[in-house]
């Protein structure tokens, strides 16, 4: 007889399949808007992520990159840099040794040696004593150099030096001001006005400091006070200044900015009433308009002799140089 027939294995009924739970909408801000930055809202559309079911973890709830990445599951993109540059530190620590670890320079001479000093810085010394025994105040101001930096680079291809255009700007502002450029009588009961701005500037040179003199700065245009400093700085640097050359000056300026001081106190010279003491230009976070703002700042020091100069008039003599350092486009005639 023929074989039974064999019954068919039960199929089993497919399991039902669980329907993707629904995307939970997260908390945001109170107000119900959803704010994100621009390049999560484009990584969101890439990564077909809602945005609505993100948790924001910037400024305020804002929706970051990372934010949507982790929603997503991918690795962050953002976290990426700052691994990167760790990573780097160390090298550009390496290239660049220490100075902490530096070796100590070479004495100049053999210690506990007395090393005689040179004839300009006795000469120094002596004419900075009475200094001491003079009354000053100091006055410190701020203001903005971007319009006389942007003024210093179209001039300086033609031989204007920064120095130059201080002197200019100083002399300019001086001019206004007669009582700054005069000086006391040696019994100081009388004051002796100068009929012209003549500047000294202090020059650093190995045997010492000397001082320079640009003659009458408010009347001469800067392209030929940059000519004669630049005469002035070779000749203090090679055979040396003629006593015409580092006399009459009525007023001092000793600019320390590009060593990267920012603010510092001159010592008054002996017979004149004041000195302006130039710190260095730095990109400073400032209010502009009612927003925040960024703009390269300049600090300066005016020690001034109070027997006969007021703060408040050294006061509205930095007024006035600081409005023509931040308006120095008639500097150049």
């Amino acid at each position: 007889p023929p074989p039974a027939p064999v019954a068919a294995a039960p199929v089993a009924a497919p399991a039902p399949v669980a329907a993707a739970p629904a995307a939970a909408v997260v908390a945001g801000r109170a107000d119900g808007r959803i704010v994100a930055t621009p390049y999560a809202k484009k990584l969101a559309k890439k990564l077909r992520v809602d945005l609505a079911t993100v948790a924001g973890s910037g400024l305020g709830g804002r929706i970051t990159a990372g934010d949507v990445e982790a929603k997503a599951g991918v690795p962050s993109s953002t976290a990426a840099a700052p691994v990167a540059a760790a990573v780097a530190a160390p090298a550009a620590v390496a290239a660049a040794p220490s100075l902490a670890a530096a070796a100590p320079a070479p004495l100049p001479a053999v210690a506990g040696t007395a090393v005689p000093l040179s004839g300009m810085q006795k000469a120094v010394g002596k004419n900075m004593l009475p200094s001491l025994a003079v009354p000053v105040s100091r006055i410190a101001m701020s203001m903005c150099t971007d319009e006389l930096d942007a003024l210093y680079k179209k001039v300086k291809p033609k031989g204007v030096t920064m120095t130059a255009l201080l002197a200019k700007a100083a002399g300019v502002a001086l001019s206004q001001h007669p009582i700054m450029f005069a000086s006391l009588t040696p019994t100081a009961d009388a004051v002796v006005y100068n009929d012209k701005v003549n500047i000294a500037i202090a020059v650093a040179l190995e045997s010492g400091l000397i001082t320079p003199v640009l003659k009458d700065t408010a009347g001469t245009d800067v392209y030929e006070i940059g000519r004669v400093w630049r005469d002035l700085v070779k000749k203090a640097r090679g055979p040396g200044l003629a006593p015409g050359d580092y006399a009459g000056g009525n007023f001092t300026i000793s600019n320390l900015g590009m060593f990267g001081v920012d603010v510092f106190d001159a010592i008054l010279p002996p017979g004149q009433g004041a000195i302006l003491a130039v710190g260095a230009s730095k990109p400073t976070v400032v209010p502009v308009n009612g927003m925040i703002g960024v703009k390269t700042i300049m600090t300066v020091n005016l020690t001034a002799d109070h027997r006969h100069i007021n703060g408040d008039v050294a006061a509205e003599f930095l007024k006035t140089f600081k409005a023509v350092i931040e308006d120095p486009k008639d500097l150049v005639f």
